[in-house]
Order: structure tokens, then C-alpha cells, then sequence
């Protein structure tokens, strides 16, 4: 393939950002998620064997999931994640070598953006997505008046410190996929707390976007 894919039709709009997963408990941590309802894992590549962790993941979850890396820098970093099976490519900037060498593999992007230059840069580069980060900093308002300048079509994430209690909000300015990174989980944590944890991100995804 020559060009990066649409990002796909999820039951929610929700990626599981498993920074510092341990390649041992990828399986039962991305087992319990995608049990909860969260189809999209995300390993980021500064975390402990990240390549051995997706791999993992990919094997033991049904091909409808998205599974893939975060923080992703370079091209031999898209390298060893196709190689690893993963299709979601996420990062932190837009970086044409990286968004080149990812169309390559036809994957699913998700670039950084926080100006409206660089969010025109990445939807020119073939992003499947952008992703606002840090959403936080930025927040509805002022993701509602970049996104004013986009085109329509556009799909819009919001990451970095973004929990389901901000869901509503960002829905009011069209923001359709969440990243969840430490209200999801953090390192050293039970697979029952991730479980619990999934779940109640995804009732409350279900009572502000409706059930999947």
C-alpha cells in the first residue's frame, strides 16, 4: 500500500495507552480491556520491550482490534512495529519520514498535532486521525477553534490528560476518540483495576455517545 488507512469503525472511540506495560502482562491487561469494550491498545515505544508486547497482543486479540505503538520517532521504529503485526501508528509530532514510511504499510495514524499548521501538515502527510495533545493544556475550546478551520471530514482525538469525565465536554466540539493513558492504567497495577477501570470508561462512553 501507498497511502495511510482510514481509521477504522469502532464500537467507541476509545485507545487504551498502556505506557509501561510489561510484555509478561500484555496479554491479561489487553485481554481484559478489549473484554470491557475497548477495542484499540496503544504500546507506547517507551515502555519495557514494546515490540514484544504488541506482538503479544496481536496474537491472542481478535483481528477486529487495533492494536499498535505510541511514541513512535522514526522510521525503523515503523519498521519493527509492522514487523510486530501492529497497524495503529500514534506519536507524540507529525514527522513526514514517519507518516511515509507508515502509508507504506497502509497503517492507521494518529499524529500529534497542537497548531492548525500542524494539523494541515498531517492531514497533507495522510493522517487517519489527529490527535490533539496535550488535550489538556489546549481543552474543547480551543480544540473547537482549530478544528473550525478543518476540514469537515476530519477526525479529531483528544489525548493527554483525558479521563471519561471530560467525554461530554469534548463531544460538544465534534472530538469522537479518547486516548487514555493513566486513568486507564499505570504500571505495577492489577489486571482487576485496569478491568474495573476499563469498564467504567466504557459506561461512560456508552451514556454520553450511546450504547455500541
Amino acid at each position: 500500500m501507498t497511502e495511510t488507512a482510514p481509521f477504522p469503525k469502532l464500537k467507541r472511540g476509545l485507545v487504551a495507552i498502556l505506557r509501561g506495560l510489561k510484555a509478561s502482562e500484555a496479554i491479561a491487561i489487553g485481554q481484559a480491556l478489549f473484554d470491557a469494550g475497548i477495542e484499540a491498545i496503544e504500546v507506547p515505544l517507551n515502555s519495557p520491550q514494546p515490540f514484544s508486547s504488541i506482538a503479544r497482543l496481536v496474537q491472542v486479540l481478535p483481528k477486529t482490534a487495533l492494536v499498535g505503538a505510541g511514541t513512535v520517532l522514526t522510521a525503523a521504529d515503523v519498521d519493527s512495529l509492522h514487523a510486530a503485526g501492529g497497524r495503529l501508528l500514534v506519536s507524540p509530532n507529525i514527522d513526514a519520514e514517519v507518516m511515509g514510511r507508515a502509508a507504506h504499510y497502509g497503517m492507521v495514524t494518529m499524529p500529534g498535532v497542537f497548531t492548525p499548521t500542524e494539523a494541515f501538515q498531517a492531514i497533507r502527510l495522510g493522517a487517519s486521525a489527529l490527535k490533539f495533545f496535550p488535550a489538556s493544556v489546549l481543552g474543547a475550546s480551543g480544540i473547537s477553534a482549530v478544528r473550525a478551520v478543518l476540514p469537515a471530514q476530519t477526525l479529531v482525538g483528544a489525548v493527554g490528560g483525558v479521563s471519561e469525565k471530560d467525554f461530554a465536554g469534548y463531544k460538544a466540539v465534534g472530538v469522537t476518540v479518547f486516548g487514555l493513558g493513566s486513568s486507564l492504567f499505570k504500571p505495577g497495577m492489577s489486571v482487576d483495576d485496569v478491568s474495573a477501570r476499563a469498564y467504567a470508561a466504557v459506561t461512560a462512553w456508552d451514556a454520553v455517545f450511546g450504547e455500541a
